[in-house]
C-alpha cells in the first residue's frame, strides 16, 4: 500500500456511515484503502499506438501489467505529473483509474456495432470503447452536462476517435443498439481517495435520490437495446440501493432483462443480497462487486444484463 493522504487525519466519517459500511464490509480495512494514495494508472490507446511501443517509449517508468485489463497498466516513474509527458499529450495512453477500465472490457464492444455510451463524459470509458471498436461502426456518446461535454469532445479528439457522435440527450427514442454502457450517476463513495469531500456530502436522503435516476437511465437504456444485445450498468459507488438495488429493480421489470455471471481475472467481493429490510433477487450474486481493499483500486460495481 502507499501512504496516507496529506489530510486523512482530519476526515471525519460520519457515525451513519460507519454503521451502515460496517454492516457492508470490514469498515477498518475500507477506511485504510479509502484514505490512501491510489495507485496511478494508464490505459494505452491502441487507435494510435501498440501497447508494445509506448512501453517502449516509457522505458523509463515501471510499468505493472492490470490484470483484466491488457491495455491497462500501473505506472511508477520520478514525476507524479504522468499527464504532462509528450506521450500523453499525443494521445497514446488515457489516464484511467485500473477499475474504471472494468464496465468497457465487461462490455465486449465489437467491430461495426452500434452502440451507446449513456453518461460519457468525460470520456474515459468512451474512447476505451472506441478503440475496441476499432473506430468503426457507431458510439453515440451522450451526456446531459454542456460543461462536461466540451471536455469530452477535446478527449475524443485528442484519442484520434472518428467513429463517435456527441449527443446530449434526456431521452434517447428512435434508434436500437447493440450494447449500451450505463456507467451511472452516483454517489462515489468507492472513490473517496480522489475525493475527500465524498464522505461530507454522504447522505442517505441523497442516495435514494440517485437511486431514483439510476432506475430510470437503466430501464429507458434497455428499451432501446436490440434483442440479443448487451448492457453494461456500473458505479464507482458501495451503496447497496444504487447497486444491487437498481439491478434487481430492472429485472423485475423487464422479465427478458437477463443477469450474466462476469469472468475477469479480480479479487471481488460477494454482492448483497438482502440490506436495510430490502431483499434483492439471488440474479444479483452474477454481479461484480470491489471494494477498494480487495485490489488496492477503486471501488466498483458492475452488471452484465443480456437482452433476451
Amino acid at each position: 500500500m502507499e501512504d496516507f493522504l496529506p489530510d486523512a487525519s482530519k476526515v471525519v466519517f460520519k457515525e451513519k456511515f460507519v454503521e451502515r459500511y460496517s454492516k457492508l464490509t470490514d469498515f477498518d480495512e475500507f477506511k485504510k484503502y479509502s484514505l490512501t494514495y491510489i495507485r496511478k494508472a494508464i490505459r494505452v490507446n491502441t487507435l494510435k499506438i501498440s501497447v508494445q511501443k509506448l512501453k517502449s517509449r516509457l522505458s523509463n517508468w515501471k510499468l505493472e501489467q492490470v490484470p483484466w485489463c491488457s491495455e491497462g497498466f500501473w505506472i511508477k516513474g520520478e514525476r507524479w505529473d504522468i499527464g504532462n509527458i509528450l506521450e500523453h499529450q499525443l494521445g497514446y495512453f488515457y489516464v484511467q483509474e485500473a477499475a474504471s477500465m472494468i464496465p468497457p472490457v465487461v462490455l465486449d464492444p465489437k467491430e461495426y456495432e452500434i452502440i451507446l455510451d449513456r453518461a460519457a463524459a468525460p470520456g474515459s470509458k468512451t474512447t476505451q470503447i472506441a478503440q475496441y471498436m476499432k473506430n468503426t461502426g457507431l458510439l453515440i456518446a451522450n451526456d446531459v452536462d454542456g460543461k462536461r461535454l466540451k471536455i469530452l469532445g477535446a478527449n475524443l479528439s485528442k484519442m484520434g476517435v472518428l467513429n463517435a457522435v456527441i449527443t446530449k440527450m434526456q431521452q434517447i427514442k428512435g434508434i436500437e443498439f447493440d450494447r449500451i454502457l450505463v456507467d451511472a450517476p452516483c454517489s462515489g463513495t468507492g472513490t473517496i481517495m480522489k475525493s475527500l469531500k465524498t464522505v461530507n456530502m454522504w447522505n442517505p436522503k441523497s442516495i435514494s435520490k440517485l437511486s431514483r435516476l439510476q432506475k430510470m437511465l437503466v430501464a429507458s437504456s434497455f428499451e432501446v437495446l436490440k434483442v440479443g444485445g448487451v448492457m453494461v450498468y456500473s458505479t464507482c459507488t458501495m451503496e447497496p440501493q444504487e447497486d444491487e438495488g437498481v439491478v434487481d429493480f430492472l429485472i423485475r421489470k423487464f422479465p427478458n432483462a437477463k443477469l450474466e455471471k462476469i469472468y475477469l481475472n479480480i479479487k471481488k467481493s460477494s454482492p448483497i443480497t438482502e440490506f436495510e429490510g430490502e431483499i434483492y433477487s439471488d440474479e444479483v450474486n452474477k454481479c461484480l462487486r470491489i471494494w477498494p481493499q480487495d485490489n488496492n483500486t477503486e471501488g466498483f460495481f458492475v452488471a452484465k444484463i443480456k437482452k433476451t
